[in-house]
């Protein structure tokens, strides 16, 4: 990078964290600390959602994606909308009337201590691994960039993040966040600009258009049922719901957002906000992954774009300079059919179009034949190099092709989504440990400064701990994937405990901690040996739960449980 780029990614993040904690210094008791006093309003509270569900690995891992398997994860979020809508209905007026510091504190009132500790303990595992993936999005960077030990950057950043975390509180988190999303608007908006700027002059925004759709990569809506299928509108309806229903409902670290919302009517405005810009944001980020893929064609792109392997491959992999030499001749081939694709659409001959779109089609397939023969030669030579290299395409693009200036801000845009995702994770597992764990069971009648002081201790702890997960979060292919994956292990588990305390009075406690250990155990069955797709997971977990619980007490009645008022 240059000169000019240090200084704007060195700038904007010490501004946005200088900022954060000069607007929230002195944090004198848990309600400041963990709720910010409950005094952000809705356009606050809404900023800070979008921050901590949009992390590094969206704006680092999610054009990488587009670029290998096309737009169809947008189908992915088709469910949050409406999982907003029932949000804002009915779990938002609930938390606030009962003034909770974590959703689980619902779960001990409506059931009892075991159901609140298992619904924590599943969160808190689950989201302290999460964090390790949002520490590891922006280290990948630094390590690529300079050449780095990525375990070295791991721990910078994580340190980072982790302090002014435990400085400023959620607070902190709301402040940094909303700089933290006028900074990643600003420099997405440009990179997408710029990569349809910079196709060949001979090649128009809807020529471009038209060889993304011809190679696969538009395919943004499918509307076949397909339960084998990762990724269609039943999927993303159904199991996105689920999901989203969990995520935004039961999760602390988007629970604490909007608790921390100035009032009922804020917190729901800020839900409602979310529901109707996540879809389009998500889509105009797989796009330009789209549009990258296009312009890759008019380049000549590498076999691998994490440089660190390509170099290991090139020194291990016996001939790989004609391996090489071969990828690049057939990728000057695909290039030729791009270009007469585009002649054709431009002079408007239709069985002209007809052809050469059949010949880029063609030639895509033999790139891509191309390329994974090589990946196989790279696999069967040293298995330790990394050849999933979906989160470096965007990285490799922005460094490479875009000017001085541009570069050091869309690394701030990364780096940015990075920390304002940690921070918020960090935060809310905090806020679990202390108030489900710490406050209840070990230590319940200390005072608040010691509460707030134990507070920032165990800050401190889960930030070693996300630091420590991200040393292995690298062979886990592409990190948007692997983080929804991750969460879907427990997320349609939670959501059915926490449906059962809001719809099905006449379920207690026993069964319904039963059937979230025996529903728990059947996911986990299903990811290590069934192929069933993993937003299915939420459907499947949720609806295990209520049966089973269902079903234990139909069998085993318990006293009759009062409503709670």
């Amino acid at each position: 990078m240059s000169y000019i780029d240090w200084i704007v990614l060195t700038g904007t993040l010490a501004f946005i964290v200088i900022y954060g904690i000069w607007k929230t210094r002195a944090q004198k008791d848990m309600n400041s600390y963990l709720l910010g006093n409950k005094e952000a309003k809705w356009f606050t509270v809404a900023l800070s959602i979008m921050a901590t569900q949009a992390s590094a690995i969206t704006f680092l891992s999610a054009p990488g994606q587009a670029f290998v398997d096309g737009m169809r994860f947008v189908q992915f979020y088709f469910g949050l909308p409406l999982a907003m809508v029932v949000l804002s209905i009915v779990v938002v007026p609930i938390y606030h009337k009962m003034n909770v510091y974590t959703a689980y504190e619902y779960l001990e009132k409506r059931f009892d201590l075991k159901t609140r500790t298992l619904a924590a303990i599943l969160f808190l595992t689950q989201r302290g691994l999460a964090a390790g993936f949002t520490i590891f999005a922006p280290s990948l960077i630094l390590s690529s960039l300079m050449g780095w030990n990525i375990n070295y950057t791991n721990i910078g950043i994580g340190v980072i993040v982790t302090a002014y975390t435990v400085i400023g509180g959620t607070k902190a988190v709301n402040q940094t966040q909303k700089l933290q999303m006028a900074v990643i608007f600003i420099g997405m908006l440009l990179a997408g600009i710029l990569v349809v700027v910079m196709m060949p002059d001979s090649i128009s925004f809807n020529n471009a258009l038209h060889i993304a759709g011809a190679s696969g990569k538009l395919n943004a809506i499918d509307f076949k049922f397909d339960p084998t299928s990762k990724y269609n509108v039943w999927s993303g309806l159904i199991g996105g719901f689920f999901l989203a229903m969990s995520y935004f409902g039961t999760d602390q670290s988007q629970v604490q957002r909007y608790l921390s919302g100035a009032s009922i009517a804020q917190s729901r405005l800020a839900l409602l906000f979310n529901g109707m810009i996540k879809i389009p944001m998500q889509f105009l980020i797989l796009f330009i992954g789209a549009m990258v893929y296009v312009f890759y064609l008019f380049q000549t792109s590498p076999v691998l774009f994490n440089k660190v392997a390509l170099e290991d491959a090139k020194n291990k992999v016996e001939n790989f300079s004609k391996y090489e030499s071969d990828y690049q001749q057939v990728q000057k081939e695909r290039q030729k059919a791009a270009i007469a694709y585009a002649d054709a659409l431009n002079n408007g001959n239709d069985g002209l179009i007809n052809s050469t779109k059949n010949q880029l089609i063609n030639s895509n397939e033999l790139v891509e034949s191309q390329k994974a023969e090589i990946i196989s030669k790279i696999a069967a030579t040293d298995e330790s190099i990394d050849t999933k290299d979906t989160n470096y395409i965007f990285l490799s693009f922005v460094i490479n092709y875009l000017p001085a200036g541009l570069i050091g801000l869309l690394i701030a845009v990364i780096l940015s989504a990075s920390m304002s995702s940690t921070s918020s994770e960090i935060n809310a597992l905090a806020s679990t440990s202390i108030i489900d764990i710490y406050k209840r069971m070990i230590k319940p009648e200390a005072d608040e400064k010691h509460y707030l002081k134990v507070s920032k201790l165990v800050s401190i702890g889960w930030g070693i701990y996300a630091i420590l997960f991200a040393t292995f979060a690298n062979q886990l292919g592409s990190l948007i994937e692997a983080v929804n994956i991750l969460g879907s292990l427990v997320y349609g588990v939670i959501l059915g405990v926490f449906m059962i305390a809001f719809f099905f009075k006449k379920i207690g406690s026993n069964a319904t901690f039963i059937g979230g250990l025996i529903s728990e155990g059947i996911i986990i069955y299903l990811f290590k040996f069934t192929e069933v797709p993993y937003l299915w997971f939420n459907v499947i977990g949720c609806l295990s739960v209520i049966i089973i619980a269902y079903i234990i007490q139909l069998i085993q009645p318990q006293k009759k449980l009062e409503k709670l008022d």
